[in-house]
């Protein structure tokens, strides 16, 4: 998906033999999606990346998850989601299925070394700034970023000084959609951004330590593992497989004289899902147009939609707000609401300033129990009361 890439100092042939100067061998890690026949990179390390000289299990909670029933649209404030801690301790789960968890992280300290090998995690700032060390160099990360972490990559988010995001845990390779890339995967031109959008880790990022702990997740909970040496000793790397970042203002969207359906917006899919935006952009524009939603019943999908920024004119009434996040099932029919409905038509060629990213799931989400601390109770009849 991203473009090759090369970073720092590596061989004239991979899997060749590659020496320091007094003559020693630098350690070659291979890192490779689908076992040895997707995308992959080659990193070579100063130090034997396998150098663990302690083990332990770390006791992890695991979050209460409930089943949606009886079946209820959801509203949850992520304003009221006090700061905890840092980006792998502060996460503050919604929901969740097989495929995916989307939590919400509050940060202000800086995170230990981590490994996601359960799944790739994909962050969406809302506010704050971060700095984002991994094996693959730095990134810096602020408000509208999308940042992608591939599955297995040692990291570490160091906030300056806060960071408040999305983060999605998906059990499968997030990845641009195939139909924005040639045969050969280069973005198309009719795609909504591009190779030049994306950001890529600087570096190498070199440092010097020993006995340095790794928290590893895997489906089983967490392990500590004491490396020998300092894992951000990688001197060089390419491939097609590292983290990157991309911003939501990046994303050019796609308009019509008629309402364009979801799709449209997508920027991600992973198995089992897909990631939209909604950014600003200009509506409908023929003088017929409803440039508003149609009601919808989500047959085969749930559907959860966070709100960045704007004043999300079709949801007037609603109670949702910056930092809202809402959740509408399969089996319910849901829509504009009614204070939006009424004044849609008068909109038609204007412009929208909302900024909201959505996922979509093909298999029912389940609720964390803890969500319930931040819900809006009666969101259901925000459809029969009309707005003030």
């Amino acid at each position: 998906m991203p473009s090759f890439m090369k970073v720092g100092d590596v061989p004239r042939k991979r899997f060749s033999q590659f020496r320091r100067e007094d003559g020693s061998l630098y350690s070659t890690e291979v890192m490779g999606l689908e076992g040895f026949s997707s995308d992959f990179s080659l990193l070579h390390h100063r130090h034997a990346p396998s150098s663990i000289v302690a083990c332990e299990s770390v006791g992890s909670a695991q979050a209460e998850l409930i089943d949606n029933h009886p079946l209820l649209p959801r509203l949850w404030h992520t304003g009221r989601i006090e700061t905890a801690g840092d980006t792998v301790s502060g996460r503050f789960m919604l929901c969740a299925n097989a495929d995916v968890v989307a939590s919400f992280v509050t940060a202000s300290a800086p995170s230990p070394l981590y490994r996601n090998a359960a799944a790739d995690e994909l962050f969406f700032v809302h506010e704050g700034q971060a700095r984002l060390e991994t094996i693959f160099g730095t990134l810096q990360a602020g408000p509208g970023d999308y940042v992608l972490l591939p599955k297995g990559v040692t990291h570490r988010w160091l906030p300056a000084p806060s960071l408040r995001a999305l983060v999605f845990e998906t059990s499968g390779h997030v990845k641009v959609p195939s139909r924005y890339l040639s045969a050969h995967g280069q973005f198309l031109q009719t795609a909504p951004f591009s190779e030049l959008d994306l950001r890529v880790p600087s570096g190498p990022l070199l440092m010097d330590g020993e006995g340095v702990d790794v928290l590893v997740r895997t489906a089983a909970g967490l392990t500590r593992y004491t490396f020998e040496r300092h894992p951000f000793d990688v001197v060089g790397w390419f491939g097609c497989n590292y983290p990157f970042a991309f911003n939501i203002a990046d994303f050019s969207p796609i308009t019509g004289s008629f309402h364009r359906p979801p799709p449209v917006h997508q920027v991600f899919e992973a198995p089992n899902m897909v990631f939209c935006n909604f950014v600003p952009r200009m509506l409908d524009y023929d003088s017929r147009a409803m440039p508003i939603p149609s009601f919808h019943s989500n047959v085969d999908s749930d559907e959860f939609i966070f709100y960045a920024e704007g004043n999300f004119f079709s949801r007037r009434g609603s109670g949702i707000e910056r930092g809202s996040v809402s959740l509408h099932p399969a089996g319910h029919v849901h829509g504009p609401h009614p204070g939006s409905t009424d004044k849609a038509a008068e909109r038609v060629g204007q412009r929208t300033e909302e900024v909201a990213i959505m996922l979509d799931t093909f298999r029912p989400l389940r609720l964390a129990s803890r969500a319930a601390s931040v819900e809006q109770a009666g969101y259901l009849h925000s459809w029969t009361a009309r707005a003030v």
